[in-house]
């Protein structure tokens, strides 16, 4: 036997993480199903075998350890005499004929003692594997049941539903594990009519999503379990959602991390006497006082009226700029008022 180099079989580096193991895994089991590929058993067997292995973190530790000294741990005897779950509830048997899904002996030497399988002869051409979990074996022994993918979504809110959080629908449309074969791709050793063999059929689902309040542009909203399904087919096995969010630019307000920032048509008479103004707000119109001599340009902060923090309770604050406003289509005594100001004031002129 030789050392197998499941990163090689896979076609990924030793470091990469479970998202890419994971994405491999898919994309060479759908490329080299027998299904599909005709006279691909064994390349196909090699791909789940990696698999098995890189996708269950004991496993990949196991292997990463050993490496090339698998033979020196044979020899001190792991894996040998009696089945290590022997005796165990929850073991598993599985039996089919000739060895084409089964796992190579160098699989065997180096993971029977972590919860592996026992071999024998069950009849006349099959063989017989017993294993101490489900999850070794797989919805329909052509790989391991996993979690399924995550997913990741776009959705646009309005400033007020980023303020206030918002309950949207969204309609998702996912390749998914058939529901028929559970991505196997057979039923009693035959190409599943659903999926044609293929393992996958498309699945439309309407979701209601709750955004918390205190999002924007960028942020990303977890769904539980609500991505692609797992080769299970419970809902526990699916990947997650991951909501992308963009938020719309607002004609009054702009954003600025938590903080919000308006301009306020103030009149003239207002900004030289000083007064009461009503100023607009996510949270409704609110009184604020605008003092004598107030310039144009001139900024307020009205505390708490920004956005909410998305981690930790709180709010930003709304900026308030005063902007002077000159009215147009002024009467006879209007002007006349403005001509005394601007004899009183020779020096603005």
């Amino acid at each position: 036997m030789e050392f197998k180099d499941y990163y090689k079989t896979l076609g990924v580096e030793r470091t990469a993480d479970d998202k890419a193991i994971k994405t491999a895994y898919r994309r060479l089991a759908r490329k080299h199903h027998p299904d599909v590929n005709k006279g691909k058993a064994d390349r196909f067997k090699e791909i789940n075998e990696a698999y098995a292995v890189l996708g269950d973190p004991d496993k990949r530790k196991r292997y990463d350890t050993l490496g090339p000294d698998w033979e020196r741990y044979a020899q001190a005897g792991a894996g040998a005499g009696r089945s290590p779950f022997e005796g165990r509830p929850g073991g598993v048997r599985f039996s089919q004929e000739g060895d084409a899904g089964g796992f190579s002996d160098f699989f065997r030497t180096i993971f029977s003692d972590l919860g592996g399988f026992r071999r024998g002869q069950a009849g006349p051409g099959a063989t017989e594997y017993e294993f101490s979990d489900l999850g070794d074996l797989g919805g329909g022994g052509f790989g391991p049941v996993s979690r399924g993918s995550d997913v990741e979504a776009a959705i646009e809110l309005t400033l007020e539903e980023a303020f206030q959080g918002a309950k949207k629908t969204i309609s998702l449309e996912l390749d998914e594990p058939c529901p028929e074969c559970g991505g196997s791709g057979n039923v009693n050793r035959r190409p599943c009519p659903r999926c044609r063999g293929g393992g996958w059929t498309k699945s439309t689902r309407n979701l209601e999503v709750k955004i918390p309040a205190g999002v924007d542009t960028g942020s990303r909203v977890r769904m539980a379990s609500e991505g692609v399904g797992g080769g299970s087919g419970d809902r526990a096995s699916r990947g997650d959602l991951y909501l992308r969010v963009t938020v719309a630019p607002h004609p009054r307000f702009e954003r600025k991390g938590d903080d919000l920032h308006a301009d306020l048509p103030v009149s003239l008479p207002v900004a030289a006497l000083g007064g009461e103004v009503s100023v607009p707000t996510l949270k409704g119109q609110v009184s604020m006082k605008i003092p004598a001599e107030t310039s144009s340009g001139k900024t307020f902060r009205l505390p708490g009226y920004g956005m909410p923090h998305l981690k930790g309770g709180g709010a930003g604050d709304q900026f308030v700029r005063v902007m002077i406003t000159i009215p147009s289509g002024l009467g006879s005594r209007e002007k006349e008022l403005y001509q005394e100001l601007k004899k009183l004031r020779p020096e603005t002129n």
